[in-house]
């Protein structure tokens, strides 16, 4: 919602500030008093193009600055955290300044951003309805948008846009099989070679380590075996089938203990003993030890064989490696892979069978879908068209096309348009080519209040503003009082900013602000543009002038019980 607007130097304005109501605010003034000047400051705001002649007389620059009161963690937040700017207690401040010569600088939060940053904000907080502005509701996608909210069709159009996302990945796929026949071949015999030479080898986790330590015995089993057989010999010469005459350190150690028990006396000659007897029984596990592995190096194997089996293995770790679990972790990936790329009639002709159904589920998600909408476009269209009729557009009338086409796409397989009628006999026209700027202002205050019925508005933001120009144009009396109330309706659930010169609109405002020009003080030839919020006696006198162009008795009095009704 914009709290606040700032003008400096923009037009007849040299400066001003205008703090709009939360619900619905008027801006009225004579004609050429310079009310433009306010939509083209919002337009600046809002990365829009003004051009340089709007620049006060004598001015270097114009500068416009919006103040607006944002909930953090919306989608205008993401924006402005996309641009490197936050989001303070302060709200969201807009400006953009326009030098006489040169080029425009917008400024986000104090940041200097991308003119573009700028309407990307504010398509999400203002909508500008005005015949200078772009109609928003022009293009084909914000009237789809507007009509699905309409519809209420969120369910519909996730069932269709998964199905889609399906039809997606099946054209993706026969797409790689069938456009990039060549460049697939080539990857899939890549990987079936691959994956043979694996499989060839058959590796297994740790093999390599295992044949290297393996390789190592047979190289050096000679000093294994004279090591292991001397150590046997030195300890026990029995295992080795050599005599000796002491019988080895076993049998001496075995002497000792004897000797030492024979003492029979407790104390350090038992413990000793005792200790003596321990180091018998860990030389009789190490003679056993040593036993065993004389027996299993004996040399056997043929290293020429294991050689070639670590040389196959280190090809592998080299090309598809480092390791050999790589290698196998890589096998595995390539079949699944392969498995994709398999280009053969069969896997071709299963996925069109794939497609196949995948169209079929689309095209029947896209006629739930459509079909929602056309319901919702035929009632849309009439709830605009009577509201059309309440605001002096007599034979007025939106019809809403939703035709089926063969194709489908992302949204669905409808063409939508907005068709507009302005008066009875006039060509029904594609919305934004048919009507003045204060029809079309009509027509989409006219959408507004039925987005507003259906708890929505024409843009996805969050406490929108809503801007209308020229909406009364043409339009006195009784319809004039029921313009009021509908933008007074409109404002009970967003922020309505109209320029209007007639007095039952302005009555029904929460604010009113008055653009007039007066005398320079400073300068008794020069003309200064203020403007000015309108309360009580003020705004009584504004709507008598409004009324009748005076302040007589009888306009002022009028005046008076034109506020009371409208806000009694």
């Amino acid at each position: 919602m914009l709290e606040e607007l700032e003008i400096r130097s923009l037009g007849p304005i040299r400066h001003a500030v205008v703090n709009p109501a939360r619900g619905m605010t008027a801006i009225t003034g004579e004609t050429g008093a310079g009310k433009s000047m306010l939509l083209n400051a919002l337009r600046l705001i809002s990365g829009g193009a003004v051009p340089a002649r709007t620049v006060s007389e004598g001015g270097r620059e114009a500068w416009a600055q919006g103040v607006f009161d944002i909930a953090p963690g919306g989608t205008v937040d993401a924006i402005a955290r996309d641009a490197g700017a936050e989001l303070g207690d302060d709200g969201l401040f807009l400006s953009r300044t326009l030098p006489a010569q040169g080029r425009s600088r917008a400024v986000l939060n104090g940041r200097s951003v991308p003119r573009a940053v700028l309407r990307d904000l504010t398509d999400e907080l203002i909508a500008i309805h005005g015949q200078a502005d772009q109609l928003r509701m022009a293009s084909p996608a914000r009237q789809r948008e507007f009509l699905d909210s309409y519809a209420d069709d969120a369910a519909e159009l996730d069932d269709y846009r998964a199905a889609w996302k399906r039809l997606n990945d099946c054209d993706a796929k026969l797409r790689a099989i069938v456009e990039q026949e060549s460049e697939t071949t080539q990857r899939a015999d890549y990987l079936r070679e691959s994956i043979d030479r694996i499989d060839r080898t058959a590796p297994h986790d740790g093999e390599d380590a295992e044949l290297k330590a393996m390789r190592d015995r047979i190289e050096n089993s000679a000093a294994i075996m004279q090591g292991v057989g001397g150590a046997l010999a030195a300890l026990d010469p029995g295992q080795m089938g050599v005599d000796s005459e002491t019988g080895g350190a076993m049998a001496m150690i075995e002497q000792a203990v004897h000797s030492l028990q024979s003492i029979g006396m407790k104390g350090t000659y038992a413990e000793t003993a005792e200790r003596l007897s321990s180091v018998e029984t860990e030389l009789s596990d190490i003679v056993f030890t040593l036993g065993g592995l004389l027996e299993h190096e004996d040399g056997e194997g043929d290293l020429d064989q294991i050689n070639g089996r670590i040389h196959e293995l280190d090809e592998l770790a080299r090309r598809w490696g480092p390791t050999l679990a790589d290698v196998i972790a890589w096998r595995e990936k390539a079949g699944y892979e392969l498995e994709d790329l398999d280009a053969s009639p069969e896997r071709v002709a299963k996925l069109t069978r794939e497609r196949d159904e995948a169209h079929a589920s689309a095209r029947e998600a896209a006629e739930r879908l459509g079909e929602r909408r056309r319901d919702a476009a035929a009632e849309l269209a009439d709830h605009v068209t009577k509201e059309l009729e309440s605001l002096a557009m007599a034979g007025a009338r939106l019809d809403i096309e939703v035709d089926r086409r063969d194709g489908l796409d992302a949204h669905g397989g409808d063409d939508i348009r907005f068709m507009f009628t302005a008066f009875p006999g006039a060509p029904s026209l594609p919305m934004g080519k048919s009507a003045s700027g204060g029809e079309l202002s009509r027509l989409m205050l006219a959408l507004e209040l039925s987005a507003a019925q259906k708890g929505f508005s024409s843009v996805s933001g969050q406490d929108m503003t809503f801007v209308f120009d020229e909406v009364d144009a043409g339009v006195g009396g009784r319809t004039a009082a029921e313009l009021g109330r509908r933008l007074a309706r409109l404002a009970e659930n967003a922020q309505v900013i109209v320029v209007t010169h007639l007095a039952q609109v302005a009555a029904w405002a929460d604010a009113q602000f008055v653009v007039s020009k007066r005398a320079d003080e400073s300068d008794a030839d020069a003309v200064r543009t203020t403007v000015d919020e309108v309360r009580g006696e003020a705004r009584e006198r504004e709507i008598a002038r409004m009324l009748d162009g005076g302040e007589t008795d009888t306009s002022l009095t009028h005046a008076r019980e034109l506020l009371d009704a409208c806000h009694s």
